[in-house]
């Protein structure tokens, strides 16, 4: 291995490459393979792993990706912070298509996935009141608005098992919980990282409204039509992650991800 990653990018739907000049590296950890293997290169001098959560292929569902193997591997090769970009849709009639959102809550409406690395016999409780890294959303944000982007600080996402999208009655349920985003893969990717003590922020692309948003004449959402707007908006996104890995840096003294880091040891 010869680079040593400080920053970490996982891609979602539509994001498979990022890189142009990578090492491939495969990683073995104790909870098998990650989803693929990480690509390594630099951005602006930053030294950057990228991985594919659904795979170069999207051959995993969001069910069966690997979350912890993703995260041991991302932080076996030195990655310390993580962006975690994902298309998603909107529970919310003020965030339409296009927008992005830079969440800062999630729900668990997920069943059956393994979301702790500390199941026993080392049991550990960490708080997850705040469960994104605030410095690493504050440069998101910052950076986004600086491109002219339609950025919101600020969201809850709800995330569900998937593979199937949510029923009408599910949706309007979610909605009139306040909540604005609504994703398969959120978690328990973002509380893995947490509970290792790496920083983790998402940012959501929107790519359409939910069945369930009041008010809104809407017809079911298809994963081809969620990736057909990822892929109008890809350009958008990549300029962002570019944009933004410069400028992260390391995490600040009173980051609550290095708090539950200092709590491992």
């Amino acid at each position: 291995m010869t680079l040593t990653p400080a920053v970490g990018v996982f891609g979602g739907s539509g994001l498979y490459a990022l890189l142009d000049d990578v090492e491939e590296i495969a990683v073995e950890t104790p909870y098998g393979p990650p989803s693929d293997r990480l690509l390594v290169g630099e951005v602006s001098g930053v030294r950057v792993a990228f991985l594919p959560r659904h795979g170069r292929l999207h051959q995993l569902p969001p069910h069966r990706i690997p979350y912890r193997a993703n995260i041991w591997a991302m932080r076996a090769v030195g990655v310390t912070r993580i962006i975690g970009p994902c298309a998603a849709g909107s529970l919310d009639r003020a965030v339409p298509p296009g927008t992005f959102v830079v969440c800062d809550q999630f729900v668990d409406r997920t069943d059956g996935r393994d979301g702790t690395f500390y199941d026993g016999p080392d049991v550990r409780h960490i708080s997850a009141a705040d469960p994104y890294c605030p410095s690493l959303r504050r440069t998101l944000v910052e950076t986004g608005r600086s491109q002219g982007i339609d950025i919101r600080d600020g969201g809850t996402m709800v995330v569900i098992g998937g593979p199937r999208f949510a029923t009408r009655a599910e949706s309007a349920w979610y909605a009139a919980m306040g909540w604005q985003v609504i994703n398969m893969t959120g978690h328990p990717e973002a509380w893995l990282a947490r509970e290792f003590g790496l920083c983790y922020a998402n940012v959501s692309l929107i790519t359409d409204y939910d069945v369930g948003v009041a008010g809104l004449d809407i017809a079911p959402v298809s994963h081809e039509a969620v990736l057909k707007v990822f892929g109008e908006n890809i350009a958008r996104v990549r300029d962002l992650l570019f944009a933004v890995i410069p400028r992260i840096g390391a995490a600040p003294d009173d980051d609550p991800c290095r708090a539950a880091a200092a709590a491992l040891r």
